[in-house]
Parts: C-alpha cells; sequence; structure tokens
C-alpha cells in the first residue's frame, strides 16, 4: 500500500537530527526537478527554490515554508558522475538512495565494462549495488549471464527476472519497502520503466527495443521519485549514454580489490605493472589468476577517474583563491572607506 509519511519516504534521525525543534519549517522529499520548480512529497507540493533549482537533485530532502525550498539537508548518499562531454565538472544523479539498480538485459545489451562502471559510482556512494538482468525469459542461458554479473564483486547482488510478468518483479519488493529507496540506472529499453510500473502501480510509456542493438528510445525524460506499493520509494532514471568517472577512486578500487591487493605485492612501490622484475599483477595475468582484459578495464577507469578529478580539484583551488582574493580586496575597500581609527 503507497504512504506519503515521512519515515516511509526515508525520513531517519541522519535528517531529524539536523533540524531544531523549533525550526518552523517543514520537511519534504524532493520526487521532481523542474527548470523553475521542484515537486515534494509528501502531498505533490510544487516549491519554488529562490537559489534555482539546479543544486536539489530527485531523492534530497529539503526544508520549506509552504511556497519555498529554503534549505537542502545534507544527504545520506549521492550518485554522481562526470558530466557529458570534455568539461571536468561533477554532476548529481540523484540522493539518499539506498540501492543503486543497475538494470540491464540477457543479450546484446549486457556489457561486463558498463557494469563495472556502475558498480564503481554505486560503492563509491556508499550505496548497495544490485544487478538486475532483464529478459531472462527471452535468453538460452540466463544463468549464464547471473554468474557473469556476480563474478563482478562479492558485493554484488543480481537476479534474473521478466520484467514483463509481475510476479517476477516481485522479487524486487525487498529494496522497496518502508523507508527504502531503490534508484534504476542502464540504458534506453532494458526494462526499467516497466520494472517502475509493476512497482508503482503506475502506468507510464514504454518502447520497443531495435533488434540491431537490443536497445530503445528513451523512454523515462526526467529522473523522478515514486512511492512504491511496497512501502517505500523507487527513482528512475532516464538511460544514460556517458558514465564518466570523476572522484571515483574509492568505488574503482572496489570493484577490483584483487588488482589493488595484487598491486600492493609488486616489488616497487610505484610499479606501473608494464613489466617491471617482481610485478605480481603481471605475473597474476600470466599464471591466469586475473583475465588481462580486466586488468585493461581497471586501468581505463582508473586514468580517466584520475585526470578528471585533479582538473575538478585545480579548478575548485583556483574558485576558492579567487573568492579568497575577491573578499580580501573587498575588507580592504571596507577599511580605507571607514579609516584604520575606526575599525
Amino acid at each position: 500500500m503507497i504512504t506519503n509519511d515521512l519515515s516511509s519516504l526515508g525520513w531517519t534521525s541522519h535528517f531529524a537530527n539536523q533540524v531544531a525543534s523549533d525550526d518552523p519549517l517543514s520537511p519534504a522529499r524532493v520526487a521532481e526537478v523542474q527548470r523553475s520548480h521542484l515537486t515534494v512529497l509528501p502531498g505533490s507540493l510544487r516549491l519554488l527554490a529562490l537559489e534555482g533549482t539546479g543544486r536539489f537533485a530527485v531523492g534530497d530532502w529539503v526544508l520549506h515554508d509552504g511556497v519555498h525550498a529554503l534549505r537542502r539537508l545534507d544527504p545520506l548518499t549521492e550518485i554522481t558522475r562526470k558530466v557529458a562531454g570534455d568539461e571536468s565538472a561533477q554532476q548529481l544523479i540523484v540522493a539518499n538512495v539506498d540501492t543503486l539498480g543497475i538494470v540491464t538485459s540477457c543479450n546484446a545489451d549486457f556489457s561486463v565494462a558498463r557494469l563495472e562502471r556502475y558498480l564503481a559510482v554505486a560503492m563509491t556512494a556508499g550505496c548497495l549495488p544490485l544487478v538486475i538482468l532483464t529478459k531472462a525469459d527471452q535468453a538460452e542461458d540466463a544463468e549464464g549471464y547471473l554468474r557473469e554479473a556476480r563474478r563482478l564483486s562479492p558485493l554484488v547482488t543480481a537476479l534474473a527476472l521478466n520484467a514483463t510478468d509481475p510476479e517476477e518483479v516481485a522479487k524486487l519488493r525487498p529494496w522497496v519497502g518502508p523507508g527504502q529507496t531503490l534508484a534504476l540506472v542502464g540504458s534506453s529499453g532494458v526494462g526499467k520503466t516497466t520494472i517502475q510500473n509493476a512497482l508503482t502501480g503506475q502506468i507510464a510509456a514504454t518502447q520497443d527495443i531495435r533488434e540491431d542493438d537490443a536497445r530503445g528510445r528513451h523512454t523515462t525524460t526526467a529522473r523522478a521519485l515514486r512511492p512504491t506499493l511496497a512501502g517505500g520509494c523507487l527513482i528512475d532514471t532516464p538511460g544514460m549514454r556517458e558514465l564518466g568517472m570523476i572522484e571515483a577512486a574509492e568505488g574503482i578500487s572496489q570493484v577490483f580489490a584483487d588488482i589493488q591487493e595484487l598491486a600492493a605485492q609488486c616489488r616497487f612501490n610505484d610499479c606501473a605493472h608494464e613489466g617491471e622484475p617482481g610485478c605480481a599483477v603481471q605475473a597474476a595475468i600470466a599464471s591466469g589468476e586475473i583475465e588481462a582484459e580486466r586488468f585493461r578495464r581497471y586501468q581505463k577507469l582508473e586514468r580517466e577517474d584520475r585526470l578528471h578529478t585533479g582538473a575538478l580539484h585545480e579548478r575548485r583551488a583556483r574558485t576558492r583563491a579567487w573568492a579568497k582574493a575577491t573578499a580580501s580586496g573587498s575588507a580592504r575597500a571596507k577599511w580605507k572607506r571607514r579609516g584604520p581609527d575606526k575599525g
């Protein structure tokens, strides 16, 4: 049964402790972010954001006066990525997610490299990663896809289902119970909207996938949070064509923990794993303990993250320096106007 009370929407002591007992403002959770306003629950209120909606994300908790969203509460988790294109900037996708449901199909859409990217994002955020394999009823070997997904990390839970069968989708109810939030991510056409329909009772449009690459056109056009029939929340997201790494070192290390452990055993602390004597990583590749392709994927993600994170930190440092110089200049100008003897 769908409810809109705060606890079922995910309100916990983490958020309550950020609000004074005599604060006149009311808490609400962001369900949708539009250009000029936020839609929040409970009540499906439309709130104006005085400083613009850009600093809010679906899943955020905010304090409001009935008209304006006045304060964003510190989140428990944040799902982020590098913005699309060449810029080394970070984009907030959703907030306060307990489980990241990584949806892919038992067909040509299945990609180990893409799954590793999503896992790194989930683990960086501190979310539980759940791999949801759809179209299991159409696959000759759904168990083979499950084995591949589970091999990625001991932290991964993976299950296969037919998204068009409500009884099959019911397997996901433990992740959308009271107080729990599940966010669905993945390519277009893999069944995210169909899953949302079954778990929320909402009827949203779906589209067929293309036969040539097992993908579909975008059905979901914006991120949205919906209460579920099991009493929790679900966030559906549009298919993402790019999932760039930025400030994701922690998650990458967790996904590739086996390679990290081997690297610590190399003879040289600065081993580049490119033929140096005593390289434990290359020895493991030679013995078949780890796959050479898996190591190349690790190197690619690690290089990507280091490049964009470094550029992001440099830009932040320049911004802080500029702000400090501006503030200092304003203080000097004010001091001159008032005179040294007037404080």
